[in-house]
């Protein structure tokens, strides 16, 4: 297992202390991963994520065992006729980010790392701070000042450091970065470090097994930094390769109009964002300026020939609402994406017999609104 730049191809070792290459390029994982056999998976009783044990980064089952906590295998539920929301937020920390956490962890415990840093809008960074506490590794969080107050606590009780920081995303994320570079911690940042997103493709590959060997016509994902986005891209090219697909479905891709740089730059047909004014969202896990992977997402999202749909904070409030008279009370970045659901039947980029799934991504109470 190793680290390779997806610039110039060079290779670094996975315990490399660095997090981006001399060219400034971004890293992937370089591993051998064996295509899954879904129907010997129909006889694992195993539930989470590390049911996919053969595509995910070759970390010991030991240091696996001590990190996780059954994070994976949430269910699909009815939205309407032919849409479903994957409740993501039924996780041990209630999102998603634990797919990425768990793995980056485990990974971070094989290799007795024993202090790290991570900068987040907060629920990477509860999810990395809860599995660090289980193996007693200890976690300095960088969040935006403005984070809801309801992530820190979380964060705080997991017994992380966290740094508050006056600003933009993107000034939290600086601040962490000199912070590594003053005390020699380990970045285990799920934007930079691809174990994360090594994690978050499993959300396909469940969805590949409920939909019984089959994947619906239509996939939504919310992206500020694209975490999600790239692990779906990354499952569903295994797919693909492993012959299980002959096609991938319309991938729609939601940002909030008030901070939209992917949308923008993907309409213009750019290979990278432009400087943007931006305003503040409601949904602040996807409240990215300046996206550190934004080349990466952009290429990924036309080779899925997918569409950017953007939305507005009266939109996202009301997506919240309807959700929660359904029985759904999901935070407002999982909101942005029955807002997207919404707008793109309206412009009738979808139909509405379209078999559709939405990530219910983080549970409502960890909302500041």
């Amino acid at each position: 297992m190793k680290l390779v730049c997806t610039s110039c191809g060079a290779h670094y070792p996975i315990d490399s202390a660095r997090y981006i290459c001399d060219c400034k390029g971004l890293f992937q994982l370089e591993y051998e991963k064996k295509p899954l056999d879904f129907m010997a998976l129909k006889r694992v009783p195993e539930r989470s994520i590390w049911r996919y044990r053969d595509a995910l980064p070759p970390i010991a089952f030991q240091s696996v065992a001590e990190t996780s906590m059954g994070e994976g295998g949430t269910p699909l539920i009815s939205l309407g006729s032919h849409v479903q929301g994957k409740a993501d937020f039924l996780m041990p920390t209630l999102s998603f980010k634990d797919r990425g956490g768990v793995v980056l962890a485990a990974a971070m415990h094989e290799l007795h790392i024993r202090s790290c840093v991570i900068d987040s809008s907060g629920n990477a960074a509860t999810s990395l701070a809860a599995y660090c506490a289980r193996t007693d590794i200890a976690c300095d969080v960088f969040v935006p000042a403005h984070t809801s107050e309801k992530k820190i606590e979380q964060i705080h009780a997991h017994g992380a450091t966290v740094h508050r920081v006056a600003g933009s995303r993107e000034d939290t994320a600086s601040a962490a970065r000199e912070y590594v570079k003053r005390t020699g911690s380990f970045y285990a940042s799920h934007i930079y470090n691809p174990l994360f997103i090594e994690g978050t493709k499993t959300y396909i590959h469940e969805l590949f097994e409920q939909c019984g060997a089959l994947l619906p016509d239509v996939l939504i994902s919310p992206v500020g930094n694209g975490t999600l986005l790239l692990g779906i891209a990354l499952a569903l090219k295994e797919l693909f390769s492993w012959g299980y697909i002959s096609g991938f479905p319309r991938v729609l891709a939601i940002q909030a109009a008030n901070c939209a740089p992917l949308a923008d730059a993907y309409e213009r047909g750019a290979l990278d964002i432009q400087e943007l004014v931006t305003t503040p969202t409601l949904a602040e896990g996807i409240a990215s300026a300046k996206p550190a992977r934004a080349r990466e997402i952009l290429s990924e999202m036309r080779s899925l020939n997918g569409t950017f749909i953007t939305v507005t904070e009266e939109s996202i409030l009301e997506a919240r609402d309807e959700l929660a008279r359904r029985g759904l009370y999901v935070e407002l970045t999982s909101a942005a994406n029955w807002a997207g659901y919404r707008a793109a039947l309206a412009a009738g980029l979808i139909a509405a017999d379209d078999r559709t799934v939405i990530p219910l991504c983080g549970a409502g109470l960890k909302s500041a609104h």
